[in-house]
């Protein structure tokens, strides 16, 4: 098992995933995780690069991995992921996450703002096919 641990003064979350089990357990599709990281959604990734508000999560979890690849601009505990350093990549999350998983806490959560993500990268090889995105605040 995999612990993800990112603290604040008074603040501290944990994410759990199952990484080693994921990558010896092959499913009926053959997907398997193929990358994750954890980030901070913060007000930047509310806004695209024209200051529009951004109104679906699939459009911030996006803006977030361009600010952090594309723009350097990151907060201070965004982990690095080798998925979407592709801006090709970038522009089929909404796909990835209609056939993923987000429970609509973590979607309101993510509008929001101000709340950490964890998003697995499922998928064959170096090929996504869904992501499973949790929020913790």
């Amino acid at each position: 098992m995999k612990l993800i641990t990112i603290a604040f003064p008074g603040v501290v979350c944990v994410f759990s995933t199952v990484a080693f089990a994921q990558s010896s357990i092959r499913s009926a599709d053959d997907t398997y995780l193929i990358d994750s990281y954890s980030a901070f959604i913060g007000e930047r990734d509310l806004h695209n690069s024209s200051g529009e508000r951004l109104t679906q999560p699939w459009q911030i979890i996006r803006q977030d991995r361009a600010n952090y690849h594309r723009f350097g601009r990151r907060d201070s505990l965004d982990q690095t992921d080798s998925f979407f350093h592709s801006a090709s990549n970038r522009a089929i999350l909404e796909m990835m996450l209609r056939r993923g998983k987000i429970s609509p806490q973590a979607a309101r959560e993510i509008l929001s703002g101000s709340t950490f993500v964890l998003v697995e990268i499922y998928g064959r090889g170096n090929r996504g096919e869904y992501v499973t995105v949790t929020t913790s605040r």
